[in-house]
């Protein structure tokens, strides 16, 4: 069984029972955080790119938990040596315990020089999990659709920094994707969105709607 627990904004937790994958951890701070960062258990930290509001609590809590970090090699320097790290780039995988973590594209900046932003396509627990990050809608998905076939994405729908719910409802279409569940709104009012509109708009696939503090069986 995998757990998705939602803790606000673009953080979540994936659970498969034995290894527990956080991503994007920005807790402190936020004002939608449904966990604090010296509460949350990680053995995988994943980090999309270096904006507070996805870097977060990263390197804090990778000490506590000793949890191993992902994500681009820029960006791991950036952590300094107190922590695990494994860096990798856009089109590489890594495989794990768990299943693999595979690094792709992603259209924004990257809060770091040097690096840039990242998805990422997670198998674990029998399912196979795409994180789009912090982007823009873009044609290639339809080949991280192609590559893998996608059990549940998650799709920012704030506008603004990121797609917005028409966007991400194409985005939808081309990745074939069985299930969206949107993430990276309502934190501040400059991505206030109605989650409902993305429910309207998504044709194929299965909406589902989770509240910071959340948590549903995928």
């Amino acid at each position: 069984m995998l757990t998705y627990n939602y803790y606000g904004h673009a953080c979540f937790q994936l659970d498969d029972g034995k290894i527990k994958i956080l991503v994007d951890p920005f807790l402190t701070g936020n004002p939608m955080a449904a966990i604090d960062e010296k509460d949350v258990a990680a053995d995988y930290i994943l980090v999309t790119h270096a904006h507070g509001d996805h870097i977060g609590d990263a390197p804090n809590i990778a000490v506590r938990t000793d949890a191993t970090v992902i994500g681009i090699p820029e960006l791991m320097e950036f952590g300094g040596q107190r922590v695990k790290t494994i860096g990798m780039n856009l089109g590489g995988t890594v495989k794990t315990e768990f299943g693999f973590v595979r690094m792709v594209p992603a259209l924004h900046s990257s809060g770091i020089a040097g690096g840039v932003a990242c998805g990422y396509v997670i198998g674990v627990g029998g399912k196979v999990i795409y994180f789009a990050g912090d982007t823009a809608l873009f044609s290639d998905m339809k080949l991280i659709g192609e590559r893998d076939k996608i059990d549940y994405a998650l799709l920012p729908i704030g506008g603004h920094y990121t797609m917005d719910p028409i966007d991400a409802a194409k985005a939808v279409e081309f990745l074939g994707a069985a299930n969206v569940i949107p993430v990276h709104y309502g934190t501040w009012d400059v991505i206030k969105q109605n989650p409902e509109d993305l429910l309207k708009l998504v044709k194929g696939a299965k909406v589902h709607i989770v509240k910071p503090g959340q948590s549903i069986t995928l």
